[in-house]
């Protein structure tokens, strides 16, 4: 039974451990009566638990250091968050520049048709085309070289703002005037005009 589990042990060791120079050096000498080879077994026995018990440590260090690698590699998706963050600022940026660049007139001018159209400043007078009513809500149109007829009224323009072929009944041709209508207010204009002079219009620059 003892000669049986020390070939079993050695075999085992033959398969999965390296061998131990002392216990080659153990094999060489020459077995001695009943007791010694009992001592022999013993030792050899705790040699491979020994073994077995440092074998299976080590293997359960390197496989918790794996683990911790490979929790502690970097996150790849971090970079594509970083980019798409920067190009959301610059695409911000962006965005605020072309903020910057929309003017208001100062002072908001109307004007017949022989004034141009545009940013109207002090120096550079200009009829406001981007003009927008805080009454209505209504985004102000004008046809050159018309005036609205005298029988225009508040529903008519209510009822038919802004469509051209709806409002062309009420429209005559006037060669030099201007004619400017929302869906609240409406003014036929042949010089250049001051809005703030017109307390009655709610009509203000739309920022070019």
């Amino acid at each position: 039974m003892a000669k049986d589990l020390d070939e079993l042990l050695d075999e085992v060791e033959s398969k999965f451990f390296r061998p131990d120079p002392l216990r080659l050096d153990m094999d060489k000498r020459p077995k001695g009566g009943g007791g010694g080879t009992t001592h022999s077994n013993d030792w050899n026995r705790t040699q491979a638990k020994d073994s077995l018990r440092s074998t299976e440590t080590f293997k359960k260090e390197d496989l918790d250091s794996l683990i911790n690698e490979i929790f502690e590699e970097p996150s790849f998706d971090q970079k594509p968050l970083q980019k798409l963050k920067s190009k959301s600022s610059g695409n911000t940026s962006v965005r605020a520049s072309l903020q910057g660049l929309h003017k208001s007139c100062s002072p908001v001018y109307l004007g017949g048709s022989r004034v141009p159209r545009g940013i109207g400043t002090r120096t550079s007078q200009r009829a406001c085309d981007q003009l927008r009513c805080i009454g209505c809500d209504f985004r102000v149109v004008s046809y050159s070289d018309y005036m609205w007829d005298k029988s225009c009224d508040y529903l008519f323009f209510r009822n038919n703002m802004p469509e051209f072929h709806k409002l062309k009944t009420k429209l005559v041709k006037k060669k030099g005037t201007r004619a400017y209508a929302c869906q609240c207010s409406w003014r036929s204009v042949e010089e250049l005009t001051d809005l703030q002079t017109d307390h009655q219009l709610h009509w203000v620059c739309g920022k070019h």
